[in-house]
C-alpha cells in the first residue's frame, strides 16, 4: 500500500480514500469477508471448501475448480478482482491500527501502574498472613478451654442423670402400686424399664428391696389378669392385650396359649350360636315344612363374615403375634370352628329352595370367598373345603335350573294340550298347529337362554371364585354343558318319546294325536338346527378347555332327537290308523252281510273315513312338507274296482265262478300275490305328509281286509263291499305316495269278500260308478 506512512494523519487518509465524512467505513465489508463470518453463521452454513470467505476454504480445491470451470478471460478478471480486494484489506488494517494507536499507548501505561499496585498488594498479603497465624494460635487455645469446659459439663450431666435414675428407681414401687389397678399397661412399661437395672444391682441391699417390692406388685397384677382371663368374656382386642401383658410378666407361654384358645373358642362359639339362631329349626318327623329364613343369603354371609370370620382372623393373627409360628394348636382349633361355620352355611344354602335371585347368591358366595382369603392364609387346609362349598352351591343352583326348565316345558305342554282340547265357538278358529309349535319352541328356547344367562353369573370376571380351576373347566363342561344343556335336551326328547312309548295310566287320557304330531315336528326341528344352535351358544358363554373331560357330541344328540321324532310320528300313524280302523271294524262287525238288501248308496262310514283322512291330511300338512309321490296314471280316479283281482278288466275272471270252472278265484288271487309287490303295513314313515297318510291308509285298509275275511257274505253283501271299495278308491289314491298300494289292498278286500261270499255275483261296474257318484 503505497502513499501512506506511519506519521500520516489517519483522518486525512480516511478523507482522501473515502471522499466523505463517513466513507472510510466502506472497506469493512471486504475486511469482514477476510476474517470470515461469525460463529453462529459458520455453524448454520454448510462447509464449502471453494468459498473464499468461508472458514473451510481450501486453496487447492478452489484453484482446481476455477481452472476447470472458468475460461481465460474470466480467470484474468477474477485475478484483477482479487488484487483489488487485497489492497482494500491492507488499507483497512492500516486504518484500524491508526484508530487504536492511542489506546495501545494508554494500555501500556496502565499495565505499568498495575505492576506497582500488585507489589503493594503482595506486601499487604504477607502482613495479613502473619495476623491470621496469630489468630489461629489464639483460637486453638480457646478451643482447648472450651473442650475442657464441655467435658466437665458432661460429667456433671452424667451425675445428674444418675441421680434422676436413682430417684426414679426409688419411686418405682409407688408408681407400680398406683398404676397396677387402673393402668396395667403403663405399670408394665415402667416395670420393664426398671427390671434390668434392678436385676443388675440386686447385690445391693437397697436395690434388692426395691426389686422385691416391685416383683410382689407385679405378681399381684398377674393374678388379677389371670382371673380376668378365666372369668370374663373379653373381646379380641382385650384378650390380646391381657395375654400380652401376662407374657411380659414372664408367665408360662404354654398355659397362656391354652387359655387364649379357650377364651377365643368361647367367643367364637357365641358367634356361631348367633348364626345358628337365624336358621329355622326343621321338624325331625318331617310332618311340618321348614319355614323360610328370616333374612336373605347375602345378609347371612355378611354377618358370618364380619362376625365369625373377622373375629377368627383377628384372633389367629394375634395368636401368631403372641406365640410365634408355633401353630400346632391353632390350626386344629381354627379348622374345627371353620368346619362348623361351613356346615351352618351349607344349611343356609339348602334353604334356598326356589330359584330366587341368582345374582344375590353369586354375590353372597363371592363375598364369602373374598372374606375367607385372609383366614385361608392362616389355615391352608381349609382352602379345599371352602372351594368345594362354593362349587356345591353352584352345582345345586344349576340342578334347580334344570328342574325348573323341565317344569316349564311340562307347563308349556299343558298349555298346548289345553289349546288343542278347548272347544271352538262356531265360526271362530283357535291357534293352528304352526302357531302352537312356534310358541312352544320360542318359549322353551327363550327360557333356556335366560337360564344360561343366569348361570353365567358364576363365571363373571368380577367374581373372585370364578378364577378357581373348577369354574374354569369342570363347571363349564360337567355342570353347565352336560349337566344342564345336554341333560335338558335328552330329557326333552325322552319326555316327548314317552307319549309314544310309555303305557297310558289307567284312567289317564291318552295324548291327542295333534300333540304327537307337534312333538314330532319339535324334535325334528331340534335335530336340524336347534341343538347345534344351543350347543354353540353354550360353548361361547362357557368355553370348554382342551384338557377338560369329554363332552357329548352334537351329532349324538341330533340322533336322539331324530329317533324321538321318528317314534312319535310312527305312533301318530298308528293312533290315527287305529281310529279309522276302529270305525271300519265296527261297521263290518255290526252289519248282517247275509241278509242285507241290494246296495243303493255308499255306506256312511266310508264317507266318514274319507272325511277323517282329509282332516288328517290338512293337519299333517300344517307341519310337514308334501313329499314325493310316484307318478300317477291318468285314470286313477276312474279305475275299475274288481271283486276278482287287481286287473284292470272287471269281467275277466267272471266265468270262473260257474260250477264248471277249472280254477277258483282264491287260487287265482294267491297266484297273483306271488307276483305283486309286498306291502309292509307297519313300516317306519318318512317325515312328509304323503308318507304319513300312506301309513294311515295302509293300517285302515288292512283292518278292513282282516274284518272281511272273518265274515260270511251274501250276494248283496258282496256288492256292498264292491260299492264301498270303489268309493274309497275314488278318493284315497290321491293321499297315498303310490296308488298301487291303495289299489292292491282294495283288490285284496274284494277278493276276500268274493271268496267269503255264498253267491258271488258282482254288480255291474257302471252301476257301481253311478252309485258312488251319487253318494
Amino acid at each position: 500500500a503505497a502513499g501512506s506512512g506511519p506519521g500520516e494523519n489517519p483522518e486525512a487518509a480516511a478523507a482522501g480514500t473515502g471522499g466523505g465524512g463517513s466513507g472510510w467505513r466502506r472497506p469493512h465489508g471486504p475486511l469482514q469477508r477476510y476474517y470470515g463470518p461469525s460463529a453462529a453463521e459458520a455453524a448454520e452454513a454448510a462447509p464449502d471448501p471453494t468459498d473464499i470467505n468461508g472458514p473451510h476454504f481450501d486453496p487447492e480445491v478452489f484453484m482446481t475448480k476455477v481452472r476447470n470451470e472458468c475460461p481465460l478471460g474470466q480467470l484474468l478478471a477474477q485475478e484483477a478482482a482479487l488484487g483489488r480486494e487485497i489492497r482494500a484489506l491492507d488499507s483497512d488494517m492500516q486504518t484500524l491500527l491508526y484508530e487504536n494507536y492511542n489506546k495501545f499507548i494508554s494500555a501500556t501505561d496502565t499495565i505499568r501502574k498495575m505492576k506497582v499496585d500488585f507489589r503493594h498488594m503482595e506486601a499487604e498479603m504477607d502482613d495479613l498472613a502473619a495476623n491470621m497465624a496469630a489468630i489461629s494460635a489464639s483460637s486453638a487455645r480457646v478451643s482447648a478451654a472450651l473442650q475442657d469446659r464441655h467435658r466437665r459439663g458432661a460429667q456433671l450431666a452424667g451425675v445428674q442423670a444418675l441421680l434422676r435414675k436413682l430417684q426414679a428407681l426409688l419411686e418405682v414401687p409407688g408408681r407400680l402400686r398406683r398404676w397396677a389397678g387402673t393402668e396395667p399397661a403403663r405399670a408394665l412399661r415402667c416395670y420393664g424399664r426398671a427390671r434390668a437395672v434392678l436385676r443388675h444391682y440386686r447385690h445391693l441391699p437397697s436395690f434388692r428391696a426395691i426389686e422385691d417390692e416391685s416383683h410382689a406388685i407385679m405378681a399381684e397384677l398377674a393374678q388379677r389378669l389371670r382371673t380376668r382371663l378365666r372369668e370374663e368374656m373379653l373381646d379380641p382386642k382385650e384378650l390380646t392385650e391381657c395375654v400380652e401383658m401376662l407374657l411380659q410378666l414372664e408367665e408360662p407361654p404354654e398355659e397362656l396359649s391354652e387359655e387364649f384358645l379357650s377364651q377365643a373358642g368361647a367367643r367364637l362359639e357365641t358367634e356361631l350360636a348367633a348364626l345358628e339362631a337365624e336358621l329355622p329349626t326343621s321338624d325331625p318327623s318331617g310332618a311340618a315344612t321348614t319355614p323360610p329364613p328370616a333374612s336373605d343369603i347375602l345378609d347371612f354371609v355378611d354377618r358370618g363374615s364380619s362376625a365369625f370370620v373377622g373375629t377368627l382372623c383377628q384372633l389367629a393373627g394375634s395368636y401368631r403375634t403372641l406365640f410365634g409360628e408355633d401353630t400346632g394348636r391353632l390350626e386344629p382349633f381354627a379348622a374345627a370352628l371353620a368346619t362348623r361355620y361351613f356346615a351352618l352355611l351349607e344349611r343356609r344354602l339348602a334353604l334356598e329352595r326356589g330359584l330366587g335371585d341368582t345374582s344375590l347368591l353369586v354375590r353372597a358366595l363371592d363375598r364369602f370367598h373374598r372374606r375367607l382369603q385372609a383366614l385361608l392364609e392362616l389355615l391352608p387346609s381349609g382352602t379345599t373345603a371352602a372351594a368345594e362349598l362354593v362349587a356345591r352351591a353352584a352345582r345345586e343352583r344349576v340342578d334347580r335350573y334344570l328342574r325348573a326348565l323341565q317344569t316349564f316345558f311340562l307347563g308349556c305342554l299343558g298349555d298346548v294340550r289345553q289349546a288343542l282340547a278347548a272347544p271352538r265357538p262356531p265360526g271362530k278358529e283357535g291357534p293352528g298347529l304352526p302357531d302352537l309349535l312356534a310358541t312352544l319352541a320360542a318359549s322353551v328356547l327363550g327360557q333356556l337362554k335366560a337360564v344360561l344367562a343366569y348361570v353365567q353369573l358364576f363365571t363373571a370376571r368380577d367374581v373372585a371364585f370364578a378364577s378357581l380351576p373348577y369354574f374354569k373347566g369342570e363347571f363349564c363342561i360337567t355342570a353347565v354343558r352336560e349337566g344342564l344343556v345336554v341333560a335338558f335336551i335328552r330329557w326333552l326328547c325322552h319326555t316327548a318319546r314317552g307319549f309314544a312309548d310309555g303305557p297310558a295310566e289307567r284312567g289317564a287320557p291318552a295324548a291327542p294325536p295333534a300333540l304327537l304330531l307337534l312333538l314330532a315336528r319339535l324334535c325334528l326341528d331340534y335335530e336340524s338346527s336347534t341343538i347345534s344352535y344351543i350347543l354353540t351358544l353354550t360353548d361361547e358363554q362357557f368355553p370348554p378347555q382342551d384338557s377338560g373331560p369329554p363332552v357329548t357330541p352334537g351329532p349324538a344328540l341330533c340322533a336322539e332327537a331324530r329317533a324321538a321324532a321318528q317314534r312319535l310320528l310312527d305312533h301318530y300313524v298308528q293312533v290315527q290308523g287305529a281310529a279309522v280302523a276302529q270305525m271300519l271294524r265296527k261297521s263290518v262287525e255290526t252289519r248282517d252281510w247275509l241278509g242285507t238288501v241290494e246296495p243303493r248308496n255308499v255306506r256312511a262310514v266310508m264317507k266318514r273315513v274319507v272325511e277323517d283322512i282329509t282332516a288328517i291330511d290338512v293337519q299333517v300338512g300344517q307341519l310337514f312338507e308334501e313329499g314325493v309321490r310316484r307318478a300317477q296314471s291318468s285314470d286313477s280316479s276312474r279305475r275299475a274296482f274288481s271283486v276278482y283281482s287287481s286287473s284292470r278288466a272287471p269281467g275277466r275272471y267272471a266265468p270262473s265262478y260257474t260250477p264248471s270252472a277249472p280254477m277258483d278265484t282264491h287260487l287265482l288271487s294267491n297266484i297273483q300275490k306271488l307276483f305283486s309287490e309286498r306291502i309292509d303295513i307297519f313300516s317306519p314313515v318318512e317325515f312328509n305328509k304323503v308318507s304319513v297318510l300312506t301309513g294311515i291308509i295302509k293300517i285302515s285298509l288292512k283292518t278292513l281286509l282282516e274284518c272281511v275275511r272273518l265274515r260270511t257274505l251274501g250276494r248283496f253283501g258282496l256288492q256292498q263291499v264292491q260299492v264301498d271299495g270303489h268309493y274309497l278308491q275314488l278318493y284315497l289314491w290321491r293321499f297315498a305316495s303310490d296308488e298301487r298300494v291303495v289299489q292292491g289292498l282294495l283288490d285284496e278286500v274284494a277278493a276276500s269278500a268274493a271268496h267269503r261270499c255264498l253267491d258271488p255275483v258282482p254288480m255291474e261296474h257302471s252301476v257301481v260308478e253311478l252309485i258312488c257318484e251319487r253318494g
